[in-house]
């Protein structure tokens, strides 16, 4: 596939404030959506065909804000980075997150805490989903999104007793 074939945004309202960036993503990474989610959720795929095709495509919900733009670029990364380049799977969210995270940075959109709580979440159920397949090893990157060696969690902010608040 040469160039990314652009599905409309979903029915019931205008395109929003990301549609170039959308359209310009699809067409970059020469990726398709197959069916824009309701759900803060996504999914990358790559599907490689006997006969030597290869279909791209993602899931995501339509960028609207801040939360869904950086899972639509999420999505994106996957492909971007290469799936399954990075292993364990854990690592390969890690570096998509970073690279949404990076690629809105670079286009003067600040992720903000929603989307660093959002990111931190994803990152740790993808830990606890390693841990629960049997990784035994948690890389380095991921010792922050580990639960189950709360030392290595990152400090969150003092509530007003002076407790740290745990973060989910």
């Amino acid at each position: 596939m040469s160039g990314g074939r652009v599905a409309p945004p979903p029915p019931g309202g205008s395109p929003g404030p990301y549609a170039a960036l959308v359209d310009e993503m699809l067409r970059r990474h020469g990726l398709r959506v197959r069916r824009w989610r309701t759900t803060r959720s996504g999914i990358a795929v790559l599907l490689r065909h006997a006969d030597g095709r290869m279909d791209r495509w993602i899931e995501s919900c339509y960028p609207r804000g801040p939360v869904s733009l950086a899972i639509f670029l999420h999505e994106i990364a996957h492909h971007a980075i290469g799936l399954g380049r990075y292993r364990p799977r854990c690592l390969e969210e890690w570096h998509a997150w970073r690279w949404a995270v990076d690629e809105m940075r670079a286009r003067g959109i600040a992720p903000n805490a929603a989307v660093e709580r959002r990111m931190r979440a994803a990152l740790m159920h993808a830990v606890d989903r390693g841990r629960r397949a049997g990784m035994r090893r948690i890389p380095a990157l991921l010792r922050p999104f580990d639960r189950a060696d709360p030392s290595a969690r990152p400090v969150q902010a003092a509530d007003g007793d002076g407790h740290h608040a745990r973060g989910t």
